[in-house]
């Protein structure tokens, strides 16, 4: 990085933090605090629902989801837009209806106060590990490509988050998210604009996604009705849909930012606004992803993208074999080259054959080297998806756009960081410190909301600096959520649609529900995406069950 790249990227983050204190650092009681006034427009709601949902593991991840497997995870998205629909009919009202501060705290008004404590346990587990990913996502891999200290990496990103979201509250969060949105933006389209002019002068954009097509990389819609195949437009509109009525609808995360508009009209224009605005900018991000892959047709990709793990291979045993395996990736790449240079390649079956073989070649040679790895140094993440979009970033964007896509990176690690530690801040208090200490006055209450917020974001950072990398890192985040959404969907769709069924009978469901939701995640028998679906069916069906036994 150069001097202007660390120009662009202090100057990004400082004037979010800057300015995010300087609107927001006043706070006469816990409604201005958690609630932020109630002062939110619209706009501000529907950018900041997304950035709390669009974290840097978004935009980190994502693209390099697209890179190996195509366009296939947008589907993960199709139940989204119902999703916000239902909870601006039926949730939204009821939570506006009684004035709560978080979601669980209706569940103490329908049932009762162990119903209410149970849930917010079950968030409060769920989206506490789900901060530390946060944090710890974007430090790592940045951490590994610009050679920066992991743990000082974790604990800058962290601090800033804890420092602007414990002195301005909501509103700050809301705030500062509208800016974090227009950088992550303008990195974003910044990055796909080089991209495409990146490309050779002879590929034409159609030719491009022809190419990507011609790889299986443009395979949007997956009508396969497969339990264990993760994308598929079934587990999209059934899986995703519970999941994201879970997530948006019960998850105080973005509860909290709905509930700080200034009316019920205002908190619905803003939640539809981001049902309707997710799945193409999912659909871009991937794409960006796509055009990264059709990049590295006509330049060398390297064998492993995680650059630390390819330098830390070549001093153990399995470093002969991973050196001639990069020997023959040069070949490769080059012999592909040569098919692609050809002028009636895309009318060319034969060359087309070629290269695809070519193609499957160097493939595996990237799957015997991840094995490599694995053998002679299983400490070390072999998986590099997560390392393609930061590769290409740091290795071929130019001076000045380096800093500005990072500052997007760490804009949304910081924008769904915050707002996660604000809204486990925002639980812990109302939910449970307030439910058994409610003696207080509303200075009190604002302070204690401080102080969690300072908890909660060093217990993130604590996960952070000792959590692991996954599969990919988008997907752990929706498998933690999955764990436990399903259960927690379940018990609210109980509360606001079955009268009839009563506390007792929704809290031991719940309980019951969340172990067999755990044991069929533990056994695999079914892909996480469907944990959703099971667990608030379960919920449903247990409780309806417990309640005919018991009679009360």
């Amino acid at each position: 990085m150069e001097m202007i790249d660390w120009l662009v990227l202090s100057l990004s983050l400082v004037f979010i933090i800057v300015y995010g204190i300087w609107k927001n650092n006043s706070h006469k009681n816990i409604k201005d605090y958690i609630r932020g006034g109630n002062q939110a427009s619209w706009f501000t709601v529907g950018l900041s629902v997304m950035a709390t949902q669009a974290s840097a593991i978004t935009f980190l991840s994502t693209p390099g989801q697209a890179f190996n497997d195509g366009m296939g995870f947008v589907q993960f998205y199709f139940g989204l837009p119902f999703a916000m629909i239902i909870i601006c009919l039926f949730f939204l009202p009821v939570y506006h209806r009684l004035k709560v501060f978080t979601a669980y705290e209706f569940l103490e008004k329908r049932f009762d106060l162990k119903t209410r404590t149970l849930t917010a346990v079950l968030f409060l587990i769920q989206r506490g590990l789900a901060a530390g990913i946060t944090i710890y996502a974007p430090a790592i891999i940045l951490s590994v490509v610009l050679g920066w200290n992991l743990k000082l990496l974790v604990a800058v990103i962290g601090l800033l988050v804890i420092f602007y979201t414990l002195v301005g509250g909501t509103q700050a969060v809301n705030v500062t998210q509208k800016q974090q949105m227009f950088i992550v933006f303008l990195g974003m389209v910044s990055a796909f604009i080089f991209i495409v002019r990146a490309l050779p002068e002879n590929l034409s954009f159609s030719n491009a996604l022809h190419l990507a097509g011609i790889n299986d990389k443009l395979n949007i819609i997956n009508f396969n009705l497969d339990f264990n195949n993760r994308y598929n437009f079934w587990s999209g509109v059934t899986g995703g849909l519970f999941l994201a009525l879970s997530y948006f609808g019960t998850d105080q995360s973005q509860v909290q930012r709905y509930l700080s508009g200034r009316s019920l009209v205002e908190s619905q224009r803003g939640l539809i606004m981001n049902g309707f605005l997710k799945i193409p900018m999912q659909f871009f991000i991937l794409l960006t992803g796509i055009l990264v892959f059709v990049f590295f047709q006509f330049e060398k990709a390297p064998l492993h993208f995680n650059p630390y793990a390819s330098e830390k291979i070549k001093t153990t045993q399995g470093s002969e074999k991973f050196k001639a395996l990069e020997v023959a990736n040069d070949i490769i790449h080059q012999e592909k080259k040569k098919q692609l240079q050809k002028e009636d390649f895309f009318s060319n079956t034969t060359s087309q054959k070629k290269y695809l073989q070519l193609e499957n070649q160097a493939q595996i040679n990237r799957a015997e080297a991840k094995k490599i790895m694995e053998l002679n140094q299983p400490q070390i993440e072999s998986n590099d998806k997560d390392y393609v979009f930061i590769y290409f970033i740091v290795n071929y964007l130019p001076q000045g756009l380096i800093g500005l896509v990072l500052a997007a990176i760490l804009s949304a690690a910081m924008s769904s960081s915050a707002s996660e530690i604000n809204a486990l801040s925002a639980t812990t208090v109302v939910d449970l410190y307030q439910s058994f200490f409610n003696n207080h006055d509303e200075k009190h209450y604002v302070m204690v909301g401080k102080w969690f917020t300072l908890v909660w974001g060093m217990i993130a950072i604590a996960f952070a600096l000792v959590g692991n990398l996954f599969e990919n890192l988008i997907q752990l985040v929706n498998i933690i959520g999955s764990l436990f959404y399903g259960t927690i969907l379940g018990i609210f769709m109980i509360a606001i649609f079955l009268n009839s069924i009563r506390a007792n009978a929704v809290f031991y469901a719940a309980i019951f529900t969340e172990i067999i939701v755990l044991i069929i995640y533990s056994q695999e028998w079914v892909t996480f995406l469907w944990l959703n679906v099971i667990g608030a069916i379960l919920t449903l069906v247990t409780a309806s069950i417990i309640q005919n036994i018991t009679k009360n």
